[in-house]
């Protein structure tokens, strides 16, 4: 089950760090073209004109450093309300250096993106705006106000770059809301996926119950009813005897399952008697065959394959009245497969009633052991015939899920 991604926080995403990124290159801009800008302006003036107007720079510099901290340590909930006076200081600063030393002109790129980060909506606007005033009057002076273009430049540029602002602000909105969709839709398939393995794990754990103490608890109470009816014949010194051994063994599955060990010789004793083990805890004159050359299987078919047996021989006990009955294991080059056999009264696969409180869960969960590996689990049978319960597990598991066979319900 893949692990469960949580919501990242609001900083560490993609748009933020990006965010923070151009934030560095247009203050580090502002600060280079401000000092150009004041190397200029003070080797074309004279040292009367330069303390005014440098003081004036500086002014500006101390304001943008405190709107750009602002801005970083901020959220942007409420920021304009904290920035209006900063802002508005700026960019009265600003519009006054720049018209007295267009000198400084090329730092309005930084002025203005400064502006739209603290401003949103017609304030945004305005702040930008004023910036490309002030910009176009400080450069429409310097040529003496007569050339044209010094004036409309800025004003066209000032409109284009608000015209991509605004434009880079809607794919990033656009961004932040798909960002925010994705992190929903996976924390919703985590919660799936773990709904998921609580139900397999639940279909699970019913199935060793069922396959376990539940056809144990059943057959022990048969033995124990024949005991009292035959009561006090020796048959029913036997009857109890047998009874008290098979509710011992379930008492040991029980502990097994509890404690998710697997069960006894499985893992390492040979797959026939563990078999006729299993099956013999129900049919005593049950026999086992092996078809084919023995090969080692993995441990989840060898477990499939053991409960598979227990839960048919159990049946057979239950239900089939049956004179003789067998367990063949055949194998194959590329499978395993499992047939067994009764003689008794048989019935009708097609009628078999749903799962009840009153059993009918072993079909079922016999049918989802063998395709949870891929395999196949059929049943023939009628009334009077005999059954035949027929197991095929791949040795080799499918890939897709969807790719492995499947019997046609």
């Amino acid at each position: 089950m893949p692990t469960t991604r949580l919501r990242p926080e609001p900083g560490n995403q993609p748009s933020n760090r990006i965010d923070g990124r151009l934030d560095a290159v247009v203050h580090s801009g502002f600060a280079v073209l401000m000092v150009a800008s004041a190397v200029r302006y003070v080797m074309r003036h004279s040292p009367a004109d330069n303390l005014w107007t440098v003081a004036l720079a500086i002014a500006v510099c101390a304001l943008y450093a405190v709107t750009a901290v602002l801005a970083h340590r901020q959220p942007r909930r409420g920021r304009q309300q904290l920035w209006i006076p900063w802002m508005v200081a700026l960019v009265a600063a600003w519009a006054a250096l720049v018209v007295v030393a267009p000198s400084f002109a090329w730092c309005s790129f930084a002025i203005f993106f400064l502006t739209r980060t603290a401003f949103r909506g017609w304030s945004g606007y305005v702040a930008g705006g004023a910036t490309a005033a002030a910009t176009a009057v400080g450069l429409f002076r310097m040529s003496d106000w007569t050339d044209i273009a010094m004036l409309l430049g800025p004003l066209a540029a000032g409109a284009l770059l608000t015209l991509i602002y605004d434009k880079i602000e809607r794919d990033a909105a656009l961004q932040r809301r798909l960002f925010d969709d994705v992190t929903l839709a996976q924390e919703q398939l985590a919660a799936k996926q773990r709904e998921a393995g609580i139900a397999t794990e639940r279909e699970r754990v019913s199935r060793e119950i069922h396959d376990t103490v539940t056809q144990g608890l059943a057959s022990s109470l048969l033995l124990l009813e024949a005991a009292q009816r035959s009561w006090p014949a020796e048959t029913a010194h036997d009857d109890v005897r047998k009874a008290t051994d098979l509710l011992r063994r379930n008492l040991a599955d029980t502990r097994s399952l509890v404690h998710e060990l697997s069960a006894p010789g499985l893992e390492t004793g040979p797959l026939p008697e563990a078999l006729e083990h299993a099956a013999r805890q129900y049919v005593d004159n049950i026999n086992v065959q092996v078809t084919g050359e023995p090969q080692p299987l993995p441990s989840e078919v060898r477990h499939a394959l053991l409960r598979v047996t227990q839960s048919a021989a159990a049946n057979i006990k239950l239900h089939a009245h049956a004179n003789h009955a067998s367990v063949t294991v055949g194998y194959l080059p590329d499978a395993v497969t499992l047939d067994v056999f009764d003689d008794g009264r048989g019935f009708d696969p097609a009628a078999v009633p749903p799962p009840s409180a009153n059993g009918g869960y072993g079909l079922r969960a016999m049918r989802q052991r063998v395709e949870q590996l891929g395999g196949e689990l059929s049943v023939e049978s009628s009334p009077g015939e005999g059954t035949i319960i027929a197991a095929q597990f791949p040795l080799t598991r499918p890939a897709d899920p969807e790719n492995a066979p499947k019997e046609a319900r």
